[in-house]
């Protein structure tokens, strides 16, 4: 049995970890009554008696948080971006290499990546790797998300009765092109330069896509949509969670992955351009399924335990 703490249950990844986790039989959850929840010292002992504690916390207080930290049996998986540019930190997404995977595997360090992070490294990281593309590359990056990546006050905005009329459009954000998940994807993917970055809040509850379009004639290598797709096949060949194709439909909806840890890694365009497509669940992979995932890795049992 495993004690698993999480620091800020109540936020949206919070609650996701709460339920998939709800249903184990080897996970025992510590639970500090309503008016404890953001006493540091009954955080710190709740801490400190868990074996995983989760933190589902603003940056400032996931910081406070670790330094809260005193047990070195105690595992920490951060679902904020306060610790996933930091190298002493295990970087969450395990399908990326085997070092990635040994490091999750042995830190008691371990930043869950962002979600829109989580598709467009699955995409570039490859690609740099291979040396398909170089670390030069102009990188754009175009991404729909439900509105449940909004927060709670994002969430109510949606979900409220009298709410306005420009909430039925999707809404295009990161207007600086400075979002936070910018310096992940540079670090992660070891970037010469920021992506241009453009993420849209779309009236539909969660489901993610993320999209990097690609010109071919400004790639090392000359790679058409079939070469494209075996090549990830091959790096991803051994992933439980992650699949490789293109889409016949005519049609990505960002949606159909939907309560998984799914992530599928769609190819298509033609012999000038490429269109690469990362679909998943943004509460999925891309927040408390790959939080869980982490943990089972961490804590040496099968990564897919509790996990569609």
């Amino acid at each position: 049995m495993y004690n698993v703490f999480i620091d800020g249950k109540e936020g949206t990844t919070g609650l996701q970890i709460f339920e998939r986790l709800g249903k184990r039989e080897d996970i025992k959850i510590i639970s500090l009554p309503e008016e404890l929840r953001k006493d540091p010292a009954a955080r710190k002992e709740a801490i400190n008696a868990s074996d995983v504690t989760f933190l589902c916390l603003p940056d400032g207080a996931a910081k406070e948080s670790v330094s809260l930290v005193e047990s070195d049996k105690v595992k920490v998986i951060d679902a904020s971006t306060a610790h996933r540019t930091n190298p002493t930190w295990a970087y969450g997404f395990a399908e990326l290499s085997k070092a990635h995977r040994n490091k999750i595997a042995t830190s008691n360090l371990i930043a869950n990546p962002g979600c829109y992070a989580s598709g467009f490294i699955a995409l570039v990281y490859p690609l740099i790797q291979g040396g398909i593309a170089g670390k030069e590359y102009p990188f754009t990056c175009h991404a729909v998300s439900g509105y449940s990546g909004a927060g709670k006050k994002g969430i109510a905005q949606y979900e409220a009765e009298d709410r306005e009329s420009i909430f039925d459009s999707p809404r295009l954000y990161g207007l600086t092109l400075s979002h936070k998940h910018i310096p992940e994807m540079v670090a992660q993917c070891n970037l010469a330069q920021n992506p241009i970055f453009n993420p849209y809040v779309c009236d539909y509850y969660c489901g993610m896509a993320v999209n990097v379009p690609l010109f071919t004639s400004l790639l090392n290598k000359k790679m058409s949509v079939k070469d494209l797709t075996e090549f990830y096949q091959e790096f991803y060949g051994d992933s439980h969670f992650i699949s490789v194709g293109n889409e016949e439909s005519g049609f990505i909806s960002a949606n159909v992955l939907n309560g998984t840890n799914r992530m599928e890694l769609l190819i298509n365009g033609n012999d000038e351009q490429l269109l690469l497509t990362a679909r998943f669940d943004n509460l999925g992979k891309g927040a408390s399924g790959a939080a869980v995932q982490n943990m089972n890795i961490a804590l040496g049992l099968d990564e897919t335990v509790g996990l569609l």
